[in-house]
């Protein structure tokens, strides 16, 4: 497990050096060219006995008899205690110049105490943006995202089958006020802030078009003056834009996720000179409880006695070894690997590298 994981970052090493050049458009993101969310309330029909109870989720009896007064059906006073409906929550992002009538895809959360969604329709719904307006309408059969089972003394789920998605499930009803060919002026901002990415970004940008028309405002920002570009449009001038690769740059950072035992380092983790000693216990209880029995024809009962054998043993062939002064990632990997270490030890041994003053990168742990 442990010399896989080295080949893959040792793979993923060379990966990065045959392809460091990034298009800008996986670098940057243009100003005002961005999605915008949407959400509903709505109601789920057609449930297999798998809808909310009534009685515990009261919002949805109200949805459900607003929804029906609107068809022309009164059951106010009524006692409607049905299992095949679930109120759900609809979301959905507005990709951005999605025209009127264009689909976009949808999800729906259960938040009553339904336990499936499976098999069920989404009834019409409003999608409101943040401004409060409606921008699409979503309806359709919910592909629930897992299955649930259950019997008198057991049940299995798989997946989570209170959540579903509705592919192309909602219409756009209202288009979002924004005119990009009106820009004089567009900012690019960097997902990563770099100072060095953003130098060259603006570097590359002014060599292609052959004049000063990117300038760097700071770690995150290059603005593009549209007019000083003379394309065509503001469109015509990202096209060209968007597709100039710059090699950027990064921080060192190392990355631990402490669930998974995961561990990601850049290739730019640099290590100080430090001695890595580690190792650990082994601890062996061992119950062998023994019966004694009376002798024949006398009184008494059996009696069980407990006998506990108990040792600590050090772990073996683990010793201390000494990393170099501007080791880099392989050959923290390669040392690593050399002590005979899993992953929830390395981790262990990167906090206490770091802790040294000796880790030069960010240490991120999840």
């Amino acid at each position: 497990m442990l010399r896989a994981l080295a080949a893959l970052l040792l793979m993923l090493l060379a990966a990065s050096a045959a392809a460091a050049q990034i298009r800008l458009k996986d670098l940057v993101e243009f100003d005002g060219v961005r999605g915008n969310d949407l959400i509903g309330y709505g109601l789920v029909v057609g449930l297999d006995g798998t809808g909310d109870g009534i009685r515990n989720a009261p919002f949805t009896e109200d949805i459900m008899t607003n929804i029906l007064e609107r068809l022309g059906v009164n059951i106010t006073g009524e006692q409607v205690r049905p299992r095949n409906v679930a109120a759900v929550l609809v979301t959905a992002t507005l990709p951005p110049f999605s025209r009127a009538g264009s689909r976009v895809d949808v999800t729906v959360s259960a938040i009553g105490d339904a336990s499936s969604l499976f098999g069920g329709t989404l009834v019409m719904t409003p999608l409101n943006g943040a401004d409060g307006q409606i921008y699409a309408v979503a309806q359709g059969a919910v592909l629930a995202g897992g299955v649930a089972a259950r019997g008198a003394a057991a049940q299995v789920v798989e997946g989570v089958p209170t959540s579903g998605s509705i592919p192309g499930g909602a219409r756009v009803e209202r288009e979002v006020d924004f005119t990009l060919a009106s820009l004089p002026r567009i900012r690019l901002a960097l997902r990563q802030a770099d100072f060095t990415t953003a130098v060259r970004i603006e570097q590359v940008i002014n060599s292609h078009f052959g004049r000063a028309v990117a300038a760097m405002q700071d770690s995150g920002t290059v603005l593009l003056d549209i007019a000083a570009t003379r394309a065509p449009s503001a469109a015509h001038a990202l096209s060209q834009v968007e597709n100039l690769v710059v090699d950027p740059g990064s921080r060192a950072r190392v990355v631990i996720d402490q669930r998974s035992g995961t561990i990601v380092m850049g290739e730019d983790v640099r290590i100080s000179r430090v001695a890595v000693a580690q190792g650990g216990l082994t601890l062996r209880v061992e119950e062998t409880p023994q019966a004694i029995q009376p002798n024949p024809f006398s009184p008494g009962e059996t009696v069980v006695v407990p006998r506990t054998e108990a040792s600590i043993t050090p772990r073996p062939g683990v010793g201390m070894a000494e990393v170099a002064g501007g080791t880099s990632l392989a050959q923290v990997v390669a040392g690593l690997n050399a002590l005979g270490v899993g992953p929830r030890d390395m981790i262990d041994i990167l906090n206490t590298i770091n802790a040294a003053g000796a880790l030069h990168a960010d240490l991120v742990v999840r």
